[in-house]
């Protein structure tokens, strides 16, 4: 675990470039077509997958166009579950991330500070079948955190600005009825954080955020059928700079499709866009 944190201190090197590099982007092209700071506020997340041969964690970061660009991260990181970005200081851009281990250890990285170290946040955490951050359950500006567990049961965690989470709360259960999870942001324009969830059938559903981390989520709402043709969905924010949540989807032959967010809870997402091809030797966190 000690390598893994000083990897992680690298990691805060390359994250403060690249969120340097992305602000310096986002300001000139604000300037130069006049647009408002809101529709930046939106977060923008990074994409990561681990190779299934080499091991090596790889990082897909927006290219604020609706694609993405690429760098190759570390050697050997076949034991990470997950990484879970989140954006606390309301900034667009996320700063900070918890990483799951497969052996159940939940870490907490941020580069908004002076500790470039990973700091270690609980244990046990694989008793969970899926862990995410839609974004702020809570109404603070922190991301807070959502988990299912292996009977279906969701939870909810509210997160401190250093990583650490309040005792879990019980949403609700037959979560298990959901093969894949998604979100990380409003999907809505209400300003709450929302998510999707697509069922064993296809069928993808929305649920719209409440704002209330007891009950964070309204009844479901149809999205469409037919999404079982992909094998992973994953959100990363908004990747076309246009202040709005998009939604990325893999086929199993590798390809990758973008689902514009259009902030309308009546059609949540444009008709996909593919976005790149040979996304099928990851394991997309």
């Amino acid at each position: 675990m000690n390598i893994i944190r000083r990897r992680r201190a690298l990691r805060g090197a390359l994250v403060a470039t690249a969120v340097a590099v992305a602000t310096a982007t986002v300001a000139g092209t604000a300037s130069a077509a006049g647009a408002g700071a809101a529709a930046y506020e939106t977060p923008s997340f990074s994409l990561y997958g681990v190779n299934k041969q080499t091991r090596e964690l790889h990082e897909w970061y927006p290219d604020f166009e609706g694609g993405l660009e690429g760098m190759r991260m570390y050697a050997d990181m076949s034991q990470v579950a997950d990484v879970i970005a989140t954006d606390n200081d309301n900034d667009g851009y996320g700063e900070a991330e918890w990483t799951l281990y497969k052996d159940g250890t939940l870490d907490f990285f941020s580069i908004a500070g002076d500790d470039l170290d990973a700091n270690n946040v609980g244990r046990g955490w694989n008793i969970y079948t899926t862990v995410l951050s839609p974004g702020s359950i809570g109404g603070a500006k922190e991301g807070d955190l959502i988990a299912v567990d292996k009977a279906g049961v969701l939870w909810s965690y509210l997160s401190y600005p250093d990583g650490r989470l309040t005792p879990r709360v019980r949403v609700g259960g037959g979560w298990n009825t959901y093969s894949q999870i998604a979100g990380q942001g409003d999907l809505t324009g209400d300003g709450k954080a929302d998510i999707v969830a697509r069922d064993t059938t296809g069928v993808l559903w929305l649920y719209k955020g409440t704002g209330d981390y007891k009950a964070p989520f309204t009844g479901r709402t149809k999205i469409g059928s037919g999404w079982n043709t992909y094998d992973r969905l994953v959100s990363i924010g908004d990747i076309e700079l246009d202040g709005k949540v998009d939604l990325l989807a893999r086929k199993s032959n590798g390809d990758l499709y973008r689902y514009t967010g259009t902030g309308n809870a009546s059609y949540p997402f444009r008709p996909a866009v593919k976005i790149g091809y040979g996304y099928q030797g990851f394991n997309l966190l």
